[in-house]
């Protein structure tokens, strides 16, 4: 078949922007003039990978059934490939004549970045412009962070994408099944009630934040006793682009326009949200400009502090929610449950890996990113490192799990719901079961006894992690780093003493979930 007999069409290559709405990419394309083919592409190869899941993919594939249905609506629905993207794409231009491919820019994992790269490749040998668009304030190519903030501004400020109207429907194109996750391979992780996917859930879960569930958001994102109602939930469908970052703080700042002097709790939880939102996109900037930090500390003076070959015993331990330690295995069995934590909760099931028990932040990474249903690697693996004490610029900060749990779990429900081996301990000694008379009965019989004295072990951690951080090399290094990936807004002077000076204050966290 000569190449001028083949329909021409343009494809929209959707990767983590599964909506219609608010969707430039698909907007730029429909412009051309020429037929859309909105193409999705299972890879798998990449669901091999050691941060994928079970979870992850069952909230993608609801995702997928409801923008193929958007898509028919407008006239032509979504076609799903399954393979590697090159060899989809060959397929495709055997039928057609592909003048034009349209997607988002991504900030994905190591193997999505080389993917990309050899799609660029394909592109370049076939002679088919490849245009990537923006969808939040990640920038491509970023040479400063000097004007960051502003600019991030400026693109949620920019006019919405219009909406379209319809699609030219292509005949004679299979729209191709979308597979289950059995059918990739992929095991059930024992997820019990994951947040349902879809641009419609999406949409519920901000209305139903923003109008009602966020109204104590300042104050319930801490605990998880209130953090499962009064935490945005969005995360997830940010995460696969369900929800544009666009949108979402448009929706935020008009609610927050529509304040008076009587909204009580709503005026500050709803800026302490849309804070969060700027954080988000900083974070992804930094895995962005620095793919490495993935793999290597930020820091290289911390390249090698924690063994290579974690403790299999005390990681194990970690992953089941088996330390002894009664809020940190809570909060990790409930991970394991619902593929969703807060903050607060995440970060101290890190200090602790990474502190107390020692473990290398990587292995303790990649078990989190399956668990979290809202992975996102330009947040998760940016956060490990600065919650694992190896970004050199941040103030360590070594959470106390038996302090946290009586400040956030202070009559223990949520560990006698999760732990009902200790449903007879008393309230007094639920955070520290091994203390109370009768700990006999239960502690390593029912439940463990502590791998470390939390005590001891943090105070061993923060000892090296401060010894490392010595000397004229360590602090010009430190610099470096704050200069290319710091907030502006922070004031970070890295001097590596221990004494907490106004120019040491501790830069603001983003939750690795945005809450």
């Amino acid at each position: 078949m000569h190449q001028l007999s083949k329909k021409p069409v343009n494809v929209v290559w959707f990767k983590r922007d599964l909506r219609v709405a608010h969707n430039r990419a698909l907007v730029a394309c429909a412009a051309m003039g020429v037929p859309v083919l909105p193409l999705y592409v299972i890879e798998p190869d990449l669901w091999r990978q050691p941060d994928m899941s079970y979870r992850q993919y069952a909230f993608i594939a609801q995702c997928l059934e409801e923008l193929r249905e958007d898509l028919g609506a407008l006239g032509q629905p979504l076609i799903v490939r399954v393979g590697d993207v090159e060899t989809v794409l060959e397929t495709l231009s055997q039928q057609f004549s592909i003048q034009h491919i349209f997607s988002h820019e991504e900030t994905g994992n190591a193997w999505t970045y080389t993917r990309d790269k050899a799609v660029k490749s394909w592109c370049v040998r076939n002679a088919i412009q490849w245009t990537e668009l923006w969808q939040n304030g990640v920038v491509r190519r970023l040479k400063s962070r000097n004007g960051w903030a502003n600019n991030w501004e400026r693109r949620m400020r920019m006019p919405a994408p219009e909406t379209l109207s319809a699609l030219a429907p292509i005949d004679a194109l299979d729209i191709g099944a979308i597979p289950t996750a059995e059918q990739l391979g992929l095991k059930n992780d024992g997820c019990q009630s994951p947040q349902i996917g879809g641009r419609r859930a999406g949409i519920a879960c901000l209305d139903s934040f923003l109008t009602k569930r966020g109204e104590r958001y300042r104050s319930d994102m801490s605990s998880p006793l209130t953090a499962f109602e009064g935490c945005s939930r969005l995360s997830p469908y940010i995460a696969q682009g369900a929800l544009s970052i666009q949108e979402i703080a448009n929706a935020t700042a008009q609610r927050q326009g529509r304040l008076n002097a009587d909204s009580g709790p709503w005026r500050g939880s709803l800026s302490s949200f849309s804070g969060r939102l700027h954080w988000h996109c900083h974070f992804m900037q930094k895995l962005e400009d620095e793919p490495s930090l993935e793999f290597d500390e930020q820091h290289p003076a911390y390249r090698g502090i924690r063994p290579g070959t974690p403790d299999a015993h005390r990681l194990r331990a970690w992953e089941r929610g088996e330390t002894g330690l009664p809020f940190v295995d809570a909060c990790m069995r409930c991970l394991h449950a619902t593929g969703w934590m807060n903050f607060r909760m995440r970060a101290m099931l890190v200090s602790v890996a990474s502190y107390h028990l020692w473990l290398d932040w990587r292995q303790t990474g990649h078990h989190l990113t399956r668990l979290f249903v809202d992975y996102e690697p330009g947040i998760h693996w940016p956060q490990m490192q600065m919650q694992s004490g190896t970004t050199g610029i941040n103030t360590i900060r070594i959470y106390n799990p038996v302090k946290q749990g009586m400040d956030q779990d202070p009559d223990g429900h949520f560990v006698r719901q999760w732990i009902p081996e200790l449903a007879v301990v008393p309230t007094a000694y639920i955070h520290h079961p091994w203390t109370w008379d009768k700990a006999a009965t239960i502690m390593d019989k029912h439940y463990p006894l502590p791998l470390i004295d939390p005590i001891e072990a943090a105070k061993e951690a923060r000892q090296k992690i401060w010894d490392v951080r010595k000397g004229d090399a360590y602090r010009q290094t430190a610099q470096a780093i704050q200069a290319k990936h710091g907030s502006r807004k922070s004031g970070l002077k890295m001097t590596g003493r221990r004494s907490k000076t106004k120019a040491q204050k501790p830069v603001r966290q983003l939750s690795l979930d945005l809450g």
